[in-house]
């Protein structure tokens, strides 16, 4: 463990050059954003894992998306094949969330790396890329690598693996897309909530009218809708639409103080929802209004609104159906309507939510190393966020493992915000568990 404990050191400086050399590409997949940037970072991501030992990194084209990067680096005869998956594609930036750098110039500052994409999911390119230089690309276990280009958007892979199932095909997942709730201290992630959207709109008047001369009378749309949105939660925040599937959770818990923390959450303000603090972010639905449609506060007039859209997003437990409890949405919202407001739902969204054994022989070696390299027992938690594609590589690998980590901590990191960083002590930790994991799976085959 020594010799590989320094060579990931001696490594970091190379690595974490490369990583700011990703952030500087503005890689949003997102409808409406340039495609050059993005193709600009998929070639930037084979050119590196090339120049770290995959020398058949490539990309392929997925229909109707970005391209996958893709690397097939053999291991020793009857050694197990193990994926490393992570994602290009970042979050827009908008200066207006609060940056204080530019988020395309990423800098060091207190030990971090500061840049958008430099936690999610850049880092998850570091760590592979480190993984690859410390073995000298030539690893203890077979290899396949598969850096996505749409993770963050509508993303086409999962149809692109159900077409090419064996480039897919592993004994283990290595899902380098998470992290720990707070620096050094080592989680793997066995549970993610799913999630159902739709977008629903309200119609009630041909046209806008005079506020005045109709109100009272004519129903206003923006506050027939502002009345079904408000059934979707009880006094204390937890959501309350008949028929979602809920649970309990047993793994490891968040402290509430935590949680203010790493949401950032206003001092005074409660904390919402009734539980333990896991419960409520793993194993419960939980409904969230992204987006509405009205008229802006910005030049407002006195007029009645005659239509208006929200967008809900739904994230639910493992073990529920995404089409289910997308269908239980929009029922509730359909039969909360007033005033027999007309009602339509359009642009569905669902992933369906994943759960992994906790107990397997994968899992055990990736306990084992993160203790050796964080120096304190790893526990088992859950997200509440979701990737999707898990639940396809489950289906076309079923007795495969999945270890979901990596170096996104949930404290400071601040994922699809301002001032997005990823902790340089975090990542070289991530990274070493990484190589103790692929060296132990070499050294004692599932």
């Amino acid at each position: 463990m020594t010799d590989l404990r320094s060579t990931i050191a001696s490594t970091m400086p190379r690595v974490v050059a490369d990583l700011q050399r990703l952030i500087a590409i503005p890689s949003c997949a997102f409808p409406g954003f340039p495609a050059e940037p993005v193709l600009q970072m998929a070639d930037a991501t084979v050119e590196l894992l090339r120049r770290s030992g995959a020398t058949g990194a490539k990309r392929l084209d997925v229909p109707g998306g970005y391209p996958v990067v893709y690397a097939d680096v053999p291991g020793p005869a009857g050694s197990p094949t193990v994926l490393l998956y992570a994602h290009y594609d970042v979050q827009p930036a908008p200066l207006q969330q609060g940056w204080t750098i530019d988020p395309w110039n990423p800098v060091v500052r207190d030990g971090r790396l500061y840049g958008r994409g430099a936690a999610d999911d850049k880092s998850g390119i570091a760590m592979h890329s480190a993984t690859l230089q410390a073995f000298g690309g030539q690893p203890p276990v077979h290899l396949k690598i598969v850096i996505e280009g749409e993770e963050e958007t509508d993303s086409h892979l999962a149809a692109f693996a159900v077409a090419n199932p064996d480039l897919f095909a592993a004994d283990v997942f290595v899902i380098a897309d998470s992290g720990n709730d707070v620096v050094g201290h080592p989680i793997l992630c066995t549970a993610m909530r799913g999630v159902a959207a739709c977008t629903v709109q309200v119609r009630t008047l041909e046209q806008a009218v005079h506020s005045g001369l109709f109100g009272g009378v004519a129903p206003d749309a923006l506050v027939a809708l502002i009345q079904m949105l408000a059934t979707l939660h009880d006094a204390a925040g937890n959501t309350i639409v008949s028929g979602l599937s809920s649970g309990g959770w047993h793994g490891a818990e968040l402290s509430e103080a935590l949680v203010r923390r790493m949401a950032g959450v206003r001092e005074g303000v409660d904390l919402v929802g009734s539980g333990s603090v896991n419960t409520r972010l793993v194993s419960r639905p939980s409904a969230t209004v992204i987006g509405i449609d009205a008229p802006p506060v910005s030049g407002a007039v006195n007029a009645l609104v005659p239509v208006v859209r929200a967008t809900v997003s739904l994230r639910i437990p493992p073990g529920a159906n995404a089409q289910t409890e997308l269908d239980c949405l929009t029922g509730h919202l359909q039969s909360v309507a007033p005033w027999n407001v007309e009602v339509t739902f359009d642009s569905p969204t669902i992933g369906e939510p994943f759960s992994t054994p906790s107990d397997g022989p994968a899992l055990t070696a990736a306990k084992v190393a993160m203790a050796d390299a964080f120096g304190r027992s790893a526990e088992v938690s859950g997200s509440g966020g979701s990737i999707p594609l898990l639940n396809t590589l489950q289906q076309l690998s079923p007795g495969a493992e999945f270890i979901v980590w990596g170096a996104e901590d949930g404290e400071r990191a601040n994922i699809h915000s301002a001032d997005e960083s990823v902790s340089l002590v975090e990542l070289e930790q991530a990274a070493l568990a990484q190589v103790l994991f692929l060296e132990r799976l070499g050294a004692a085959p599932l």
